[in-house]
């Protein structure tokens, strides 16, 4: 059995960083716009966070690159943090256009992808495999 290098724990503890970052943004995301509702602090709100969120997510980008060059796994992971990035673009853009109708639920679809993703880089067991076929 081979352990991992120091270079791959190190990039896996910056992509559990990363994902939790990329998902405690997206969460402060959707507190902030119910403020957006009730205060007029929630707009300020809201614009800060909606940069921190894209910073978050290409901060992701990057932990999985990291993580993945190092031992040289498959660039899925990379792939989907990209997939990830340019969600986080439709999302700005649809929030700058002011179209809630797309804006708001892509915001749920985001948090939902990132919480998996916080699961999944926390225990890689948390999450079923597929089934291997003879």
């Amino acid at each position: 059995m081979t352990r991992p290098t120091a270079a791959a724990q190190g990039g896996g503890t910056f992509l559990k960083a990363a994902t939790a970052l990329q998902t405690l943004t997206l969460f402060f995301q959707s507190v902030t716009a119910g403020m957006l509702l009730t205060s007029s602090h929630g707009y300020l709100m809201h614009d800060i966070g909606s940069k921190v969120m894209y910073a978050a997510a290409m901060l992701y980008v990057l932990a999985t690159f990291l993580s993945w060059r190092p031992g040289g796994g498959s660039p899925r992971p990379v792939l989907y943090a990209t997939g990830f990035l340019l969600l986080a673009s439709a999302q700005v853009a649809l929030g700058v256009a002011h179209v809630p109708a797309l804006h708001v639920p892509l915001g749920v679809v985001m948090f939902a992808l990132s919480t998996l993703a916080l699961a999944r880089a926390l225990d890689p067991r948390s999450l079923p495999r597929p089934a291997v076929r003879p």
